[in-house]
C-alpha cells in the first residue's frame, strides 16, 4: 500500500507537490476539465500545470496520428485532447514520472512509496548498499522510512532467533546485498504517522519581572560567571569534547565490526 492514501478527492485546487503523488494520469485529465467550471481555479490553470509537472511528464502533441498515440500508450502515457482557458484544445501526452534511482527521490514523493518499491531504488545504486548512498538521499528516505542494517557471514545471517527474522516478525521489509562471503542486509519500514507537536509561548509583560535591586544585581553577577574565556572555541576539540552513551550490544551487531577488516 501507498503511504498517506487520501481520503478526499484531489482537485487542481486542493492539488499541491506532495498529494500529486496521488494522482494517476486518467484523474488528470477529469480534474482538468471540472477546473474549467470554476471561474477561481480556471484563473490559476498555469499554477495547477506547473504543479502537475511536479509528478508527471506532461508532452504537447501538436499533430497526434493513430500510430503516434498507439507508440505513447507503449511507453505508459495517457493521450487525451485538453481545453485551456482560451477554449482553445491541445493535446497532452501524460505520464507519471517514474522512481527508479534513487536519485528520483524527493522529500514530496518519498511518502508515496512502500519499502519493498523503496529497497528495489536501493538495489540499482550500483549494489553498493546504504553506505553508498549519499547523506542527502539517507534524510530524504529516513523521513518518511525506519532503516536499520547489519552486515554479517552468509550462514549467520538467517540463524534462527538472530536480528533478521526478528526484524522480519517486526513488519521490516529486507534487502539482501552480497558482499563476498558476507551479506548486508537492509531493513526498511515505513514509519507511522505522527503529528508534529505545536509550541506555546508565554508572553510575559516586563510587569511580571522584579524591579528590585538586589535581583538587577544577582542577574549582572550571573552574567559575568558565564563568561566564556578568549580561546575557547580553541579549547574545544575532538579531544576534549565527547558525547558518550551506552548502547546494548548484539551478537550479530558486533560481527559487523569484523566487517572493517575485509
Amino acid at each position: 500500500m501507498k503511504q498517506n492514501s487520501p481520503t478526499k478527492p484531489i482537485t487542481l485546487k486542493t492539488l499541491t507537490k506532495t498529494n500529486v503523488w496521488d494522482v494517476q494520469e486518467a484523474d488528470v485529465f477529469k480534474m482538468w476539465e471540472a477546473a474549467l467550471k470554476d471561474t477561481e481555479a480556471k484563473e490559476n490553470m498555469k499554477h495547477y500545470a506547473d504543479i502537475l509537472r511536479t509528478a508527471f511528464t506532461i508532452e504537447v502533441v501538436d499533430e497526434l496520428t493513430k500510430a503516434l498515440k498507439t507508440q505513447y500508450e507503449k511507453q505508459g502515457y495517457k493521450v487525451a485532447a485538453v481545453k485551456m482557458n482560451d477554449d482553445k484544445k491541445v493535446i497532452w501526452a501524460i505520464r507519471k514520472r517514474p522512481i527508479v534511482r534513487v536519485t528520483d527521490l524527493t522529500y514530496e514523493n518519498i511518502h508515496h512509496i512502500t519499502a519493498a518499491k523503496l529497497l528495489e531504488v536501493i538495489d540499482r545504486n550500483f549494489g553498493g548498499g546504504w553506505d553508498s548512498l549519499s547523506q542527502s538521499i539517507q534524510d530524504i528516505i529516513e523521513n518518511a522510512f525506519d532503516i536499520s542494517t547489519t552486515t554479517l557471514p552468509k550462514d549467520r545471517l538467517h540463524k534462527p532467533g538472530g536480528l533478521y527474522e526478528k526484524k522480519v516478525a517486526d513488519g521490516f521489509d529486507v534487502l539482501e546485498i552480497s558482499k563476498g562471503s558476507w551479506v548486508e542486509a537492509i531493513f526498511a519500514k515505513v514509519k507511522p504517522l505522527t503529528e508534529k507537536p505545536r509550541l506555546t509561548f508565554q508572553n510575559n509583560s516586563d510587569e511580571d519581572l522584579p524591579e528590585d535591586d538586589d535581583y538587577n544585581r544577582a542577574e549582572d553577577d550571573e552574567d559575568d560567571e558565564m563568561e566564556m574565556p578568549a580561546d575557547f572555541d580553541d579549547e574545544l576539540n575532538e579531544d576534549t569534547y565527547r558525547t558518550t552513551f551506552e548502547i546494548e550490544t548484539d551478537p550479530d551487531e558486533e560481527a559487523e565490526n569484523l566487517s572493517e577488516d575485509l
